[in-house]
């Protein structure tokens, strides 16, 4: 087991490297199996849960070549349609392989998905609409067992979800007629694999939009195609500099695409602002001000930031309502958050109140997921004294060497083994 150990009260100066978005990545990935030519990926970052569906494609038989920050991946010779519990328990992007296996193979059985414990959030969305494009889905043994052939229909989610607009797109591409997607998701990450899917030949309409018009074609082809940058990690690194009144230049970054949370940024009189080669925050000047958060879809304020900003809010000066909308289970790191002198109160099951303090107190705390952990990283830079942020795996998941891009804008933070 290793942990962060983190002495606060470093303001953060520099230039910080934004790797590609987990979130596009692991989709993109899955997308590859729709082809049997070789798909390049480019700005690709080495997340555990990169490692995980690397070796979960491996054992369905994709040819996965890896390069500095590349990824080369064939499925000419796919001997395996079964995707094993022992990989999709460890991260719910497995899941993905869902639409691919089903609409190039017509049959894929695919264990219900693990990852963090955020919320419950079902796949019933994922299995209605595969269903009414004509698949057989049973549930057994904990595995969705999906047999086609599909055929186009046209489908209306009741409530977007990222995950089963990903699988539904990826088995329609392939499959014959005409498929309608309404109130599909509108994240960057989503927009990322339909533009890939349309370089390997896919005919998608609509991008960007309510309604996606999928014509399925026989065949898709090879690509060469570059991840967008995360926008959760630069959105990481614009609050750590908020909260230490730092100056960091995010290379690489897009403001475009964190707008939600720049807009937050600003009434605490940070400066972001769009530059040549990435985003530069200004926070010499700031005052970290009380400000009203609610999640919600994209172009809203993302639920993987929610975390992140708690934990500025909690040193803000005046009260701060945060609502969450999306996930349940997403205030989890909130007591942990309190050990460390942050005054929150729970006013319902998915809003607290944020009461800022003048300054946070280092302590031991746990994470209880990828997004809250980071949460804890980021106050314990702002916290006086030492701080030991424990079950750093969930951390790794989707920030690659945090504590080294950390370390080069001045924080002092370290991975210690925790026998040691």
């Amino acid at each position: 087991m290793y942990a962060f150990k983190i002495q606060g009260g470093n303001r953060l100066f520099g230039t910080v490297e934004i790797n590609g978005a987990k979130n596009a990545i692991l989709p993109i990935m899955a997308g590859a199996l729709l082809t049997a030519e070789p798909v390049k990926l480019e700005n690709i970052s080495y997340l555990s849960d990169v490692k995980v569906l690397s070796q979960l494609l491996s054992s369905l038989g994709m040819k996965i070549q890896n390069e500095t920050d590349s990824l080369t991946l064939r499925a000419d010779d796919i001997v395996s349609t079964h995707a094993d519990y022992e990989y999709v328990s460890k991260m719910r992007g497995s899941f993905w392989v869902l639409g691919p296996l089903l609409g190039r193979f017509h049959k894929a059985e695919v264990s219900l998905p693990g990852g963090c414990a955020i919320g419950t959030r079902p796949v019933d969305l994922y299995l209605m609409a595969l269903r009414e494009m004509g698949a057989e889905i049973k549930i057994e043994n904990g595995y969705v067992c999906a047999t086609g052939p599909l055929h186009g229909a046209e489908i209306f989610f009741p409530k977007v979800s990222v995950g089963a607009t990903h699988n539904t797109v990826m088995a329609a591409v392939l499959t014959p007629g005409k498929t309608v997607i309404h109130n599909p998701a509108l994240e960057p990450e989503v927009i990322d694999l339909l533009n890939m899917l349309v370089k390997m030949g896919a005919d998608i309409k609509g991008i960007g939009t309510k309604t996606l018009i999928i014509t399925g074609v026989e065949k898709l082809h090879g690509c060469k195609h570059k991840i967008i940058p995360d926008r959760i990690e630069a959105a990481t690194f614009a609050i750590a500099g908020a909260m230490t009144r730092g100056r960091i230049f995010m290379k690489g970054a897009r403001l475009n695409l964190m707008e939600a949370v720049a807009d937050v940024l600003r009434v605490s009189h940070v400066e972001i602002t769009q530059e040549q080669e990435g985003v530069l925050v200004d926070a010499t000047h700031a005052k970290l001000t009380a400000t009203p958060i609610t999640t919600c879809e994209y172009p809203g304020f993302p639920t993987d930031v929610q975390s992140l900003m708690t934990s500025l809010l909690a040193i803000a000066e005046g009260d701060s309502v945060v609502e969450e909308r999306i996930f349940e289970n997403r205030f989890m790191h909130i007591p942990e958050l309190q050990r460390m002198g942050a005054h929150v109160r729970n006013i319902n099951g998915n809003t607290i109140l944020i009461t800022g303090v003048p300054e946070l107190s280092g302590a031991t705390v746990m994470s209880s997921d990828l997004r809250g952990g980071v949460g804890l990283v980021l106050a314990a830079l702002v916290a006086k004294g030492q701080s030991i942020v424990k079950r750093i795996y969930h951390i790794d998941r989707g920030y690659y060497s945090l504590e080294s891009k950390l370390s080069g804008l001045g924080a002092v933070i370290e991975r210690i083994h925790l026998d040691d």
